[in-house]
């Protein structure tokens, strides 16, 4: 897809603020009660409370004047979806989707400084499980939908606060909740890109999320009859399933480039400087194959430039003194958006090049296109942000891992990581231990969501 205008282009035509008229962001010490109240519902797996918390966030709107027929809680298999509904002013107009999730990763107290689910304000963060992923975000964009009634605020477009319940598992709340609002203008969700702070607490950059590589898992399966140690064949499963992880592991999909990584890579190429920098330039403007290799060779820009896959799970054997009679590998891999999950496993195949393997796709994994750069979003997003901390740099982005987005994406509806949270790299613990967020920043965040939302619905 073509990128409409350019995004440096774009970027650069920005005056530095969005005018908001006599209409003011949500109230601070509101969001950070729903963001402590939300931290501590245990709202993690097989826990039974994410309608809990659904529950919690539609008092919150209920009582900043929502009805009850505008908020619908629908459970499902132990969790919940929630959509909470402002009418826009022209019901022609397709609705704009703010999106998020309620479910945490499950942690084990015993492990924690501090109870995960009893949250606590202290030297400037929140802990709690799911603090940062995601309910930071999910609390911001609850506090600004209950801002937006409590002024009357009409839009035009209709806006829709949806929230799934098992991202951090399943993911079949997403897929649901795709269906249901694929007839939507865009998605904004909380759950993707946000600012980075330098160690000396300064913002110095800001991802917009436009796009993520598919998930997918395949297994490669080996058998045979198996026997006693003491009399080894040459169908040993484990020696065959090596052989295929050392195909896997010598094989690299071919250098793949779009708009966002065209984008990014130039953005970032003065940033990075040096030797690297160069090859991130040659590459986003040309294509460059011994720029995509050395990219490669690093871990942290190989996700740009290809396809991914590698083994991360082996079984095998099942005795010490008997031949195995099976063996298997699970391999990971992280796709190029625009390619299709089958090609992808023909590819591995034809890699491994063993017949007797028996290969299967695990699960049932989504393919996804990046989201066009879109020069609306790109003007809200740039004006939020630039508002918030003027002269940072912004740059779309792809992310290698997934959201409830990719979802919306496989259906055709543009999908961005907003998120407005701004951490600094080592304070991010995420799915980890002592989880937290900063809470100087929540002022901050409130007034992006208040901009970026007025500024596409209005």
């Amino acid at each position: 897809m073509m990128m409409r205008g350019g995004f440096a282009m774009v970027v650069a035509g920005l005056v530095l603020a969005m005018p908001h008229g006599a209409l003011a962001a949500a109230d601070a010490g509101t969001a950070k009660e729903i963001l402590k109240r939300s931290v501590a519902i245990r709202s993690v797996e097989g826990s039974g409370e994410t309608p809990k918390l659904a529950a919690y966030y539609a008092s919150v709107l209920k009582a900043a004047g929502y009805a009850d027929t505008d908020i619908v809680i629908t459970p499902m298999e132990g969790t919940a979806t929630f959509a909470a509904t402002l009418k826009g002013s022209n019901p022609a107009l397709k609705p704009i989707l703010l999106l998020g999730h309620m479910d945490v990763v499950a942690t084990d107290p015993a492990d924690w400084t501090r109870d995960p689910f009893v949250p606590v304000e202290e030297n400037g963060y929140i802990f709690g499980r799911g603090a940062e992923d995601n309910k930071y975000d999910v609390a911001m964009m609850v506090a600004t939908m209950a801002q937006f009634r409590k002024e009357g605020w009409k839009p035009r477009r209709t806006i829709i606060l949806l929230l799934s319940g098992d991202e951090e598992t399943a993911m079949k709340t997403a897929r649901v909740l795709a269906a249901q609002y694929k007839d939507a203008e865009l998605v904004l969700n909380g759950d993707g890109g946000g600012g980075l702070l330098n160690e000396e607490g300064q913002p110095v950059l800001y991802q917009l999320q436009a796009g993520e590589k598919t998930y997918a898992d395949f297994q490669f399966a080996f058998t045979d009859p198996g026997g006693h140690s003491s009399a080894p064949t040459p169908g040993n499963p484990i020696y065959r399933m090596a052989k295929a992880i050392d195909a896997i592991a010598a094989y690299q999909f071919p250098p793949m480039r779009n708009e966002l990584t065209k984008a990014s890579l130039a953005l970032s190429a003065d940033r990075i400087g040096g030797e690297l920098g160069q090859a991130m330039r040659r590459y986003a403007e040309t294509g460059d194959a011994e720029a995509a290799e050395l990219l490669s060779s690093r871990p942290e820009f190989i996700g740009q430039v290809r396809t991914t896959c590698v083994a991360t799970m082996a079984q095998a054997g099942h005795a010490l003194n008997a031949l195995p009679q099976s063996a298997k590998v699970s391999v990971n891999c992280r796709i190029f958006p625009g390619i299709a999950i089958t090609d992808v496993k023909a590819q591995l195949v034809k890699v491994v090049n063993d017949p007797t393997a028996t290969v299967t796709t695990l699960d049932d994994p989504t393919a996804s296109d990046a989201s066009p750069l879109r020069a609306d979003v790109v003007k809200a997003v740039t004006a939020a942000i630039s508002a918030r901390t003027p002269g940072i740099a912004i740059m779309p982005g792809m992310s290698a891992g997934a959201t409830d987005s990719l979802y919306f994406r496989a259906l055709g509806v543009p999908s961005y990581g907003v998120s407005s949270l701004f951490m600094k790299a080592e304070d991010g613990f995420a799915h980890g231990l002592n989880e937290r967020v900063p809470v100087a920043g929540i002022p901050e965040s409130l007034e992006q969501w208040d901009r970026v939302v007025r500024a596409l619905a209005k």
